[in-house]
């Protein structure tokens, strides 16, 4: 299922438009990871499968580059990510 991006980008807030861009584009991305993996697993071609699974990897590096420059920009966003492992190694004690 593919996320609903909002549709009028002006309404977005002005102050914080640079970071929402960005998680738009993560949120876009990663439903072309999902489209992409879900293709390559109802195929039977082992071409058509290795394409997908390339693409699908290519996306992975898109998140990347947008989470990097989501990071420089929401300091609250790094504090969060800092947070969140400190509680997953609480749980999973890892």
């Amino acid at each position: 299922m593919l996320s609903q991006i909002p549709a009028d980008l002006s309404k977005l807030s002005k102050e914080n438009l640079n970071q929402e861009l960005l998680r738009i584009g993560i949120i876009a991305e990663l439903d072309a990871i999902n489209l992409y993996e879900q293709l390559a697993a109802l195929t039977d071609n082992p071409d058509i499968k290795k394409v997908f699974l390339d693409i699908a990897k290519e996306e992975k590096t898109h998140v990347g580059e947008f989470q990097t420059m989501l990071l420089r920009m929401d300091k609250q966003q790094v504090q969060e990510m800092e947070h969140a492992k400190e509680e997953i190694k609480e749980l999973t004690g890892k």
